[in-house]
C-alpha cells in the first residue's frame, strides 16, 4: 500500500538538477565486463576518426559528481539513476554486444578538482564519453577542454549560458537541461503574461506593476538574470523591473526594499540554497505576492511547508511532464529500473519520487539513445559517428518533450511547463513517516498549472 501511495506522489515530482558536491578522490567503476585494450583510431569514409574507451565488449563512460558533502543529496541519487539505466542495458546484452562501464569521481564542487578529474577521465581512464557532467564550477571550467579534445559530453547538470551554442555541427557538448538564459526568459514571460494576480489569482499583471528580481552574484544567478533582462526588453517592460543581488546576509534588506517599493511579483534567479533563504525572508517580511523561479527549485524539499501562504503562490518552470499519459508510462519504466538495482528497498522507495535520481536516469537514457542509433546504422562507433547520430533527429526525453541537436543546435530543452507549489490537508496516517501514527497531515507538492510551451507561445497570451 505504501508503495502505491509513493507512486502517486511521484506523479507530482518536478524534474530539477543543480550544482553538486563531493569529497573523496576514489574512482568507482560499475561494470560486468572485463576491459581489454582500447582501440585508438578507425577509418570511416576514408577519414581517420578518433575513438577511445571502446572494446569489442565494453563502452567506458564517466563523470565527476557529488557523492559526499553538503550536496551529496543531489549527486548520489543522480549517479544511482544513471547506474540503473546502465544495469538494465547491460542485463539486456548491452549495445551491439558491448556492456557499459561507469567510472565516477568526487570533486567536492570544486572547479580545480573538477578539472583534474575530468582530465583523468579523458586521459587516464580513456572514457568514450562524459555522461552527466556535474555542477556549474566543474562544467564551466572544462568546456573549452572538452571542445578541444572532442570527447562527447552528454547532459550537463547545470544550465549555465556557456553551454549555449547556436549552430555548431559536430560540437561534442550536448546539454539537455534548459540553459539558464532560456529558463530566465520563460519565467519572465510567465510572470508578465499569465493571469495569476488579484484576489482570485485570475487577473493579468497591471501595466505599471513593478517586478522585483532577486539574483545571486554567481554563474547561476547572472545567467538567469540575463534571460530576465532579454525578455523584459522583448515585452517592453524594462522600466518595470528592480534588480537586487542577494546573499544570506543581505536578503532581508533586499526584501524590505522590494516591499517598500510595492512590487507585484518577484522573480528569484538562483538555485536551491539561496532560494530557500529568500523564501524565508519573504515569509518573515510578510511580503505576499506571486513568486516565479527556476526549474532547479521545483522540489518540495527546497521550501518550508510551515511558510506556505496561498497569497504568496510559488511558480516554477519544469522541463518534464509526468502528468500526461506518456509521462506516467515513463515514470512506470523509471520505477521498474530503480527496482532492478541492488539498492536496499528503503532507498529504492525513496528514489521513486526523487528528482535527482530521475535526472540521472534521463541523462543516461539520452546517452544510450545515441549509442543505439549508431548500432542501428551499422557503422563503427567513434566520437564523430556518435555525435552525428545524436544530431540525426530530435531525441525524446523520458517524462518530457524532446531535445534537438539537429543542425548543430546546442540549446538544451527550449520549452517548459509551469508548476505551482501547493499544500493539501490529508486525512489518515502520513506514509512518509514510520515512527509515528498521525490522524492527518499536510502534503506539499508541485502541480502542473500550464502545459509545456515555448517562449513565443507564452508571449502572445
Amino acid at each position: 500500500m505504501k508503495k502505491l501511495v509513493l507512486f502517486a506522489l511521484t506523479m507530482m515530482v518536478a524534474l530539477v538538477l543543480t550544482a553538486c558536491v563531493s569529497t573523496t578522490t576514489t574512482a568507482t567503476t560499475v561494470s560486468t565486463t572485463t576491459t581489454t585494450e582500447s582501440t585508438t583510431t578507425v577509418t570511416t569514409t576514408g577519414e581517420e576518426d578518433f575513438v577511445q574507451g571502446i572494446t569489442a565488449t565494453s563502452i567506458k563512460v564517466g563523470n565527476t559528481a557529488a557523492t559526499s558533502g553538503a550536496l551529496a543529496f543531489v549527486g548520489v541519487p543522480f549517479n544511482e539513476g544513471m547506474k540503473a539505466v546502465f544495469k538494465e542495458v547491460n542485463e539486456a546484452g548491452g549495445i551491439d554486444g558491448r556492456l557499459i562501464e561507469f567510472v565516477t569521481y568526487d570533486d567536492q564542487f570544486n572547479a580545480a578538482m573538477g578539472v583534474t578529474f575530468t582530465e583523468t577521465l579523458v586521459e587516464d581512464d580513456e572514457v568514450f564519453a562524459i555522461v552527466g557532467h556535474f555542477g556549474t564550477p566543474t562544467v564551466g571550467a572544462t568546456l573549452s577542454y572538452i571542445q578541444e579534445i572532442g570527447v562527447p559530453m552528454v547532459y550537463a547538470a547545470t544550465g549555465i549560458n556557456a553551454l549555449y551554442f547556436a549552430e555548431t555541427v559536430g560540437n561534442p557538448i550536448m546539454a539537455v537541461q534548459p540553459i539558464y538564459l532560456t529558463d530566465g526568459r520563460l519565467m519572465t514571460a510567465r510572470a508578465l503574461q499569465e493571469d495569476v494576480y488579484g484576489v482570485a489569482h485570475d487577473e493579468a499583471l497591471g501595466e505599471t506593476a513593478k517586478v522585483g528580481v532577486l539574483y545571486t552574484n554567481d554563474d547561476v544567478g547572472k545567467s538567469i538574470k540575463a534571460g530576465v533582462e532579454i525578455e523584459a526588453a522583448e515585452l517592453e517592460k524594462t522600466a518595470n523591473f528592480l534588480y537586487l543581488t542577494v546573499t544570506a546576509d543581505t536578503v532581508s534588506a533586499a526584501v524590505t526594499y522590494l516591499k517598500a517599493n510595492g512590487v507585484s511579483v518577484i522573480i528569484l534567479a538562483m538555485n536551491q540554497t539561496p532560494f530557500a533563504y529568500s523564501m524565508s525572508a519573504l515569509y518573515n517580511a510578510d511580503l505576499n505576492v506571486p513568486v516565479f523561479t527556476s526549474y532547479v527549485n521545483a522540489a518540495v524539499s527546497a521550501l518550508n511547508i510551515a511558510h506556505y501562504n496561498v497569497d504568496r503562490p510559488v511558480y516554477a518552470n519544469a522541463w518534464v511532464d509526468i502528468f500526461s499519459e506518456k509521462g506516467q508510462a515513463d515514470v512506470a519504466e523509471y520505477i521498474a529500473a530503480i527496482d532492478n538495482t541492488d539498492l536496499e528497498q528503503a532507498t529504492k522507495t525513496a528514489y521513486y519520487g526523487n528528482s535527482y535520481a530521475i535526472a540521472g536516469y534521463i541523462a543516461a537514457r539520452v546517452f544510450v539513445e545515441g549509442l543505439q542509433r549508431v548500432a542501428d546504422a551499422d557503422v563503427d562507433l567513434t566520437w564523430a559517428s556518435y555525435i552525428a547520430a545524436m544530431e540525426n533527429a530530435p531525441i525524446s526525453i523520458p517524462m518530457g518533450g524532446t531535445v534537438d541537436f539537429t543542425g548543430g543546435k546546442r540549446w538544451g530543452i527550449a520549452a517548459m511547463s509551469l508548476l505551482q507549489y501547493t499544500v493539501t490537508a490529508m486525512t489518515g496516517d502520513n506514509p512518509a513517516t514510520t515512527d509515528v501514527v498521525e490522524d492527518g497531515y499536510n502534503l506539499a507538492s508541485f502541480i502542473k498549472v500550464r502545459e509545456i510551451e515555448t517562449i513565443l507561445e507564452i508571449e502572445v497570451k
